[in-house]
Protein backbone atom coordinates (compact mmCIF):
# COMPACT_ATOMS: atom_id res chain seq x y z
CA UNK A 1 0.00 0.00 0.00
CA UNK A 2 1.41 3.35 -1.05
CA UNK A 3 1.71 5.96 1.64
CA UNK A 4 3.13 9.46 1.72
CA UNK A 5 3.04 10.88 5.22
CA UNK A 6 3.88 14.56 5.63
CA UNK A 7 4.90 16.08 8.93
CA UNK A 8 6.52 19.20 10.29
CA UNK A 9 3.90 21.80 9.51
CA UNK A 10 2.64 24.30 12.02
CA UNK A 11 2.45 27.94 12.99
CA UNK A 12 5.55 30.08 12.59
CA UNK A 13 6.23 33.79 12.72
CA UNK A 14 7.31 35.71 9.63
CA UNK A 15 11.02 35.25 9.07
CA UNK A 16 11.00 31.90 10.80
CA UNK A 17 11.82 28.43 9.53
CA UNK A 18 10.16 25.05 9.27
CA UNK A 19 11.31 21.69 7.99
CA UNK A 20 8.75 19.46 6.37
CA UNK A 21 9.25 15.73 6.01
CA UNK A 22 7.51 13.20 3.83
CA UNK A 23 7.96 9.54 4.68
CA UNK A 24 7.19 7.24 1.78
CA UNK A 25 6.34 3.57 1.67
CA UNK A 26 4.85 1.02 -0.68
CA UNK A 27 6.81 1.87 -3.81
CA UNK A 28 10.38 2.04 -5.07
CA UNK A 29 11.19 5.44 -3.61
CA UNK A 30 14.66 5.86 -5.11
CA UNK A 31 13.47 5.88 -8.74
CA UNK A 32 10.62 8.31 -8.20
CA UNK A 33 10.88 12.04 -8.63
CA UNK A 34 9.63 13.68 -5.46
CA UNK A 35 8.11 17.08 -5.07
CA UNK A 36 6.41 19.50 -2.77
CA UNK A 37 3.33 21.41 -3.83
CA UNK A 38 1.18 23.84 -1.94
CA UNK A 39 -2.33 25.17 -2.07
CA UNK A 40 -3.44 28.37 -0.38
CA UNK A 41 -7.10 29.12 0.29
CA UNK A 42 -8.85 30.15 -2.89
CA UNK A 43 -5.83 29.41 -5.05
CA UNK A 44 -4.73 26.60 -7.30
CA UNK A 45 -2.18 24.06 -6.22
CA UNK A 46 1.32 25.12 -7.25
CA UNK A 47 4.68 23.43 -7.45
CA UNK A 48 7.14 24.45 -4.75
CA UNK A 49 10.17 22.27 -5.40
CA UNK A 50 11.13 18.98 -6.99
CA UNK A 51 13.99 16.52 -6.80
CA UNK A 52 14.79 13.68 -9.16
CA UNK A 53 15.81 10.21 -8.08
CA UNK A 54 19.38 11.25 -8.80
CA UNK A 55 19.13 14.39 -6.72
CA UNK A 56 18.64 17.09 -9.34
CA UNK A 57 16.50 19.88 -7.90
CA UNK A 58 14.22 22.55 -9.26
CA UNK A 59 12.27 25.31 -7.57
CA UNK A 60 9.49 27.73 -8.25
CA UNK A 61 10.98 31.18 -8.72
CA UNK A 62 9.43 32.63 -5.57
CA UNK A 63 11.02 29.90 -3.42
CA UNK A 64 14.55 30.02 -4.81
CA UNK A 65 17.04 30.93 -2.13
CA UNK A 66 14.57 30.38 0.70
CA UNK A 67 13.52 26.74 0.33
CA UNK A 68 15.69 23.66 -0.03
CA UNK A 69 14.46 20.24 -1.06
CA UNK A 70 16.46 17.13 -0.27
CA UNK A 71 15.96 13.40 -0.08
CA UNK A 72 17.35 10.46 1.82
CA UNK A 73 16.82 7.33 -0.24
CA UNK A 74 17.97 5.14 2.64
CA UNK A 75 15.12 6.49 4.76
CA UNK A 76 12.58 6.82 1.92
CA UNK A 77 12.08 10.41 2.99
CA UNK A 78 12.02 13.77 1.25
CA UNK A 79 12.45 17.04 3.08
CA UNK A 80 11.63 20.68 2.51
CA UNK A 81 13.62 23.19 4.52
CA UNK A 82 11.81 26.51 4.50
CA UNK A 83 13.56 29.66 5.68
CA UNK A 84 12.62 33.32 5.74
CA UNK A 85 8.97 32.39 5.71
CA UNK A 86 6.41 34.98 4.68
CA UNK A 87 2.69 35.21 5.35
CA UNK A 88 2.08 34.42 1.67
CA UNK A 89 3.74 31.02 2.23
CA UNK A 90 0.69 30.03 4.28
CA UNK A 91 -0.83 26.98 2.61
CA UNK A 92 -1.35 23.28 2.83
CA UNK A 93 1.85 21.60 1.64
CA UNK A 94 1.58 18.31 -0.21
CA UNK A 95 4.16 15.67 -0.95
CA UNK A 96 4.15 14.20 -4.45
CA UNK A 97 5.82 11.17 -5.96
CA UNK A 98 5.96 10.64 -9.71
CA UNK A 99 7.53 8.11 -12.04
CA UNK A 100 7.10 8.57 -15.75
CA UNK A 101 6.75 5.40 -17.80
CA UNK A 102 6.75 7.21 -21.11
CA UNK A 103 4.51 9.60 -22.99
CA UNK A 104 1.82 10.94 -20.72
CA UNK A 105 1.75 7.85 -18.53
CA UNK A 106 3.10 7.96 -15.01
CA UNK A 107 2.68 6.53 -11.58
CA UNK A 108 1.79 9.42 -9.29
CA UNK A 109 0.96 9.57 -5.62
CA UNK A 110 -0.02 12.35 -3.22
CA UNK A 111 0.12 12.79 0.51
CA UNK A 112 -2.68 14.17 2.64
CA UNK A 113 -0.94 17.49 3.21
CA UNK A 114 0.36 19.42 6.18
CA UNK A 115 -0.73 22.92 7.13
CA UNK A 116 1.84 25.70 7.27
CA UNK A 117 0.71 29.00 8.73
CA UNK A 118 2.98 32.04 8.78
CA UNK A 119 1.59 34.69 11.06
CA UNK A 120 2.59 36.98 13.89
Amino acid sequence: QVQLAESGGGLVQPGGSLRLSCAASGFMFSIFAMGWYRQAPGKQREMVAGISGGGKTNYADSMKGRFTISRDNAKNTVYLQMNSLKPEDTAIYYCNARYSVGGDSAYEYWGQGTQVTVSS
